[in-house]
């Protein structure tokens, strides 16, 4: 279902990690800078988190939509430059870190300065600017209208909770939780200024990230989105199409999803999500995971599909549950719902994340679709020479990794690994310890692996501080970096090694 026509490399880093004045990094200048980094190291990909707003504990694969994007990605310059936002003060811009995103203080803030340019963009808006965002409302209502209609109920909602307590949509009043028609409209017609707010940011990001992503591609650099497979319990997707899910009377998820004990976690996860009725979704052609992927392949030139085991097989726990170790599989969906996805899309351009626990179902539902799996070279070494991390096991149809979001970085994964581990690292490596982490990038690049892909943390050669995510706590996805602190080296020595291993133009290697 996916191939790829000749080798290529690139590097995983969220926009939100990128620098810029406005407490995290979003969709202006930064992200083009970023691109013309990426070329300069003679990189072909830029793999993204899930673009979509953020959740509960800030992370973007618990967002309260998978069809809209993060209105903390709309960048403020081109709100600026349209005359719809007045330029932030010098005394605003300093309460920010340059190097972690403090959610606390940003959110609120880019809040505030959306909502002033969306009342000068209805204000003054020229009658051009308004037929673009009316036929963006129009083209975008099938996931649109309900997003902006719950983001403005939720809003009402939280502001309502007794001391800031949170109020989930289920609690809300039934008219409004069973969405009955009239209740509904006169929401529309009595907060019609907030409902169309939510449409304006979506329109601003989508602009934004349109014509990102058409920088990128003009520069032969293809993005590679990701697609978490759950949505979340609090969110406009359960809430428009209950009927969808495994739900009780009352509307709260009966059953719940997670992972057993693995790698990341011994206790395993229970991630609270619910869990699609597939038999339901089966009924309709599978319409709404088409129109999902849909609008992802809108926003990306490759799509990763997170927890691809979930769609072979699924670990159910009980609502009532707290622990994890309570659940067990349950079959998904398998091959018709990919069958479904491309008898309307076409041949689709997924990577499939494979990691965890991985059965013979998800390898042969992987293996017979034709999808490229994913290798992370931090597992490799913890076995012997056989593990199918290690490159010479690796067959050409996958994507190798020398960390995910989900892991350490590449020193801070060395610093803390075993003697035994640390010992089959450099003795395969053929390195030391200090510069294991280009080591570990040249084997990834010179493996049989058709796409390679680095998180910018190990091209920059940064420890364990930097790491973005540690998979069951909180405080994380708030890292940050700055241009001042790379130099040209980075850039120039991954050139060298993509150019060398077919992943860059030969003419590019650098000739004394």
């Amino acid at each position: 279902m996916t191939t790829f026509d000749s080798r290529a490399s690139g590097v995983l880093l969220h926009p939100t990690s990128l620098p810029g004045p406005h407490g995290i990094g979003d969709l202006g200048p930064s992200a083009r800078h970023f691109v013309e980094w990426l070329v300069s190291a003679g990189q072909r990909l830029w793999q993204v988190l899930p673009l979509n707003p953020v959740g509960a504990g800030n992370s973007p694969y618990a967002s309260v939509s998978v069809f809209a994007g993060s209105p903390l990605l709309v960048a403020l310059e081109p709100l600026i430059a349209a005359g719809w936002l007045t330029p932030p003060r010098p005394d605003e811009l300093a309460q920010f870190n340059p190097h972690r995103v403090d959610f606390d203080r940003v959110i609120p803030w880019r809040m505030a300065k959306l909502r002033e340019a969306a009342g000068r963009f209805f204000a003054g808006a020229t009658a051009e600017q308004r037929a673009a965002f009316s036929a963006y409302v129009q083209a975008e209502a099938s996931w649109l209208d309900d997003y902006a209609l719950f983001m403005t109920l939720d809003g009402l909602h939280q502001q309502e909770g007794r001391g800031g307590d949170f109020v989930a949509w289920t609690d809300w009043p039934p008219a409004l939780a069973r969405r009955e028609a009239a209740a509904l409209a006169a929401i529309r017609e009595q907060h019609s200024d907030e409902v169309q707010f939510w449409c304006f940011v979506q329109f601003c990001f989508d602009q934004q990230w349109r014509e990102l992503k058409q920088y990128a591609n003009d520069r032969n650099v293809q993005i590679v989105g990701d697609l978490p497979i759950f949505v979340a319990a609090h969110g406009a997707d359960c809430w428009s199409r209950p009927e969808l899910y495994l739900l009780g009377e009352d509307l709260e998820p009966t059953v719940v999803a997670g992972v057993p004990p693995d790698f990341f976690s011994k206790t395993g996860q229970r991630w609270g999500n619910p869990l699609y009725d597939w038999e339901a979704m089966a009924r309709d052609g599978f319409a709404w995971w088409i129109a999902r992927a849909r609008r992802q392949l809108a926003l990306a030139d490759l799509i990763r599909v997170d927890h691809f085991r979930g769609f072979a097989s699924y670990w159910e726990i009980p609502a009532s549950s707290p622990l994890a170790t309570d659940g067990h599989w349950v079959p998904g969906p398998g091959a018709a719902l990919f069958e479904a996805l491309q008898a309307t899309l076409g041949d689709l351009p997924v990577i499939a994340e494979d990691l965890g626990i991985i059965t013979e179902d998800v390898e042969a539902l992987r293996d017979q679709l034709g999808l490229p799996g994913m290798k992370v070279l931090q597992f490799a070494f913890f076995g012997d020479a056989t593990h199918p991390f290690l490159p010479h096991n690796y067959p050409e149809n996958c994507v190798v990794y020398t960390g995910t979001h989900d892991n350490d970085t590449v020193r801070g994964w060395y610093e803390h690994a075993p003697a035994r581990d640390q010992a089959f690292a450099r003795a395969y490596l053929g390195c030391s310890g200090h510069d294991l982490h280009w080591a570990m990038i040249r084997a990834a690049s010179a493996s049989p692996a058709k796409l390679a892909i680095y998180q910018f943390q190990d091209v920059l050669g940064l420890d364990a501080s930097h790491r973005m995510n540690v998979p069951g706590q909180t405080e994380c996805w708030t890292w940050r970096f700055g241009w001042d602190g790379i130099g040209g080296e980075p850039a120039w020595r991954l050139l060298q090694l993509s150019a060398a291993h077919g992943r860059a133009p030969l003419d590019r290697l650098a000739v004394p």
